[in-house]
């Protein structure tokens, strides 16, 4: 792992605003840039395997994006999807031409790669383009179109039968709320059903238990804080959809007066690069996010060549990283 020295040396920032910036100290005033620095720093030494650039290619793959810059630094999910796709195209020699949404040209692409949640208006708006298309992180296979999506079952099956060996029975989830850009239509956090799904199976659903918050470090914060605040019951265990938001949950139940895991055990989701400097280090579901992105860009270049006859949708694993914020069982 690399060491908080490590990331601020090639950040070309002091270790004091590296560690306070992966921490989310809401104290500190500096600017997106010097976060973005960071917090791209954190995720290339975490990401070791980068290779030479081969021999140069003639595609130009269109990266259509749906987080703009401040929300990629809120939620690190799709800036180290983003990061993934880039570092292929470099090594491809492939040139990436990066649109938002909003603003998409008329060039001409040998493909697109849509990155994050789009609704049907969306979908049809990229379907007028006319060109090879892959969704990554959101499934458009009903909409006849390749997508690439995380195994979201799976990741909840491991959360719950670690919580299950640790012997907790009062589990709770931080699930995350978010809508579609432009048309604000309300995307469900896949998580949430599945999470209730097992736990009913497993007789241990508590309804109480069910907090919603912003995919962010104050969403998680402040819906935490409420919950706690008003809660008669407390939980013992908790799954955060996504690490930002497991921070915030951190605050809030030290705020609160608990410890964890001692009081709670918590375990995020993404395993972005902060899960590891955060106190205590997150537990977390690890989704090869870079790896993600280099299959995105690998998986529209077989798209380009070869048309098949039929959506494909390839669903990535995941992996369950314990460290300090869950108690682990012997």
């Amino acid at each position: 792992m690399a060491t908080i020295k490590d990331i601020a040396k090639k950040a070309n920032v002091s270790s004091a605003t590296v560690s306070r910036v992966l921490n989310y100290d809401t104290g500190l005033a500096v600017g997106q840039d010097t976060k973005r620095k960071i917090f791209e720093a954190a995720e290339a030494l975490n990401y070791t395997k980068y290779k030479n650039k081969q021999k140069k290619a003639e595609q130009v793959i269109r990266l259509v994006q749906w987080y703009n810059d401040e929300e990629e630094l809120a939620d690190l999910y799709y800036l180290a999807i983003r990061l993934g796709i880039e570092r292929k195209a470099e090594e491809l020699n492939i040139h990436l031409v990066k649109e938002s949404l909003s603003e998409l040209s008329g060039l001409k692409t040998d493909g697109i790669i849509a990155l994050g949640k789009f609704d049907a208006k969306h979908i049809k708006m990229l379907k007028k383009m006319a060109q090879p298309l892959l969704f990554v992180d959101y499934d458009a296979m009903s909409a006849g179109f390749d997508s690439l999506v995380v195994d979201f079952r799976q990741a909840v099956d491991l959360v719950i039968d670690h919580f299950i060996k640790e012997g907790h029975e009062k589990i709770a989830i931080l699930a995350g709320v978010e809508f579609t850009k432009d048309f604000h239509n309300e995307i469900k956090d896949p998580r949430l059903a599945l999470f209730k799904e097992r736990l009913q199976q497993l007789r241990l659903l508590k309804p109480q238990f069910e907090i919603t918050g912003d995919f962010t470090v104050e969403g998680g914060y402040q819906a935490v804080k409420e919950f706690l605040q008003t809660t008669k019951e407390r939980p013992s265990a908790l799954f955060a959809a996504s690490d930002a938001m497991a921070v915030g949950a951190l605050k809030a139940i030290h705020e609160a007066g608990l410890t964890v895991p001692a009081d709670i055990s918590v375990i995020g989701f993404n395993d972005v690069s902060v899960a590891k400097y955060v106190t205590p280090a997150l537990s977390t579901i690890q989704v090869p996010t870079e790896w993600m992105g280099e299959l995105a860009l690998e998986t529209m270049t077989q798209i380009e060549k070869d048309e098949a006859p039929v959506p494909r949708k390839i669903t990535i694993g995941t992996k369950l990283i314990l460290r300090e914020s869950t108690l682990i069982s012997k």
